[in-house]
């Protein structure tokens, strides 16, 4: 069976668009809490994992060896928009380690933040700083130099450092990661599939810290802790993770991936989240994670009016008049 609409976009009184998709909530146990549409086929869940990519940097030391503080750890976990701090934070992180700019393999892509693509036009060209993954893969190149391997091709599926990465996501998700379930992200390192539900279990497991040895558990509660205190180094001005872990602190942590995918964890609940748009779109992940995070999440008067922009975006034209808006279907709201 297909998976249900969850999401409709109107203009005027009519439906113009509909987006379909799943979604799995699960406990630190693995035990499924909300599963909607289909939650055990294995999906790559792009930049959404970058906090437990960027577990390894902490749980084995190279973190502390090169000083990092909350922004550069936030920076780890980033899809950053190429901001001017941004670019500021992941360069410093390369320097304290020894490296320039020219190690990163990620590529070079125009910055996400319209002001700041227009900032680097009047200037040349954008560079592999910009790119919304550098922070991740300069994580990559300081555990290689803490580990005392070759950094050359840190981005690799072999390489030491991805070996690492993969054992990671592992021991959380729980999910044997084969090589007919891994693909190359946009960034060139590797991505593994693995089904929504495994995904979920992991990320209540970094939520919660159940589940983890000592070393781990306290590795994923610095990189939440920097996350919650430094929201806007994990995405950027006016980006919805941004938005949610300002309005929230460490009661939530989401994570954006390519695609349509959303990640993310309600620790005092102990749940982890996993969503999946069929149709890759955005906008739709976005409405999809501020209905679970209504669902599950204690709110008081103050927080639901702060989220209700997010659960129910308005549509706006070039003149500023309300047009339509993005809501949830009842497959969403009464499952």
């Amino acid at each position: 069976m297909p998976n249900p609409v969850l999401i409709e976009v109107t203009r005027g009184a009519l439906v113009e668009s509909r987006h379909r998709g799943a979604v799995a909530v699960a406990d630190a146990a693995g035990t499924m809490v909300l599963a909607i549409g289909d939650v055990t086929t294995p999906v790559f869940p792009r930049s959404a994992v970058k906090a437990l990519q960027a577990l390894p940097l902490v749980e084995l030391g190279a973190a502390d060896r090169y000083g990092f503080n909350d922004e550069e750890l936030a920076l780890a976990c980033a899809s950053h928009s190429g901001e001017a701090a941004h670019v500021a934070g992941v360069e410093r992180m390369l320097t304290k380690a020894g490296f320039d700019p020219s190690a990163l393999r990620c590529g070079a892509h125009w910055p996400i933040a319209q002001g700041a693509a227009v900032a680097v036009a009047r200037s040349g060209a954008p560079s592999a700083l910009h790119n919304n993954c550098s922070g991740k893969h300069a994580g990559f190149l300081c555990l290689a130099c803490a580990m005392g391997v070759d950094h050359a091709e840190y981005f690799k599926p072999n390489h030491p450092v991805q070996r690492e990465v993969r054992a990671v996501l592992e021991d959380f998700t729980g999910a044997a990661l084969t090589e007919a379930r891994c693909a190359i992200d946009g960034c060139s390192a590797p991505t593994w599939a693995v089904p929504l539900r495994n995904l979920a279990h992991g990320f209540a497991k970094f939520g919660a810290g159940e589940g983890l040895s000592p070393q781990r558990a306290r590795a994923a509660a610095r990189l939440r802790q920097a996350c919650a205190r430094k929201p806007w180094y994990v995405a950027g001005t006016g980006r919805f993770c941004t938005e949610v872990m300002q309005l929230f602190g460490e009661r939530v942590f989401v994570k954006t991936g390519a695609e349509g995918v959303f990640c993310g964890a309600l620790p005092q609940q102990g749940f982890g989240i996993a969503i999946k748009c069929d149709d890759g779109a955005s906008r739709a992940g976005q409405a999809i994670m501020a209905a679970v995070i209504a669902r599950f999440l204690s709110l008081g008067v103050a927080e639901r009016a702060a989220l209700a922009p997010l659960l129910q975006p308005s549509l706006r034209n070039w003149n500023g008049f309300e047009v339509g808006a993005i809501r949830q279907t009842d497959a969403l709201a009464l499952t």
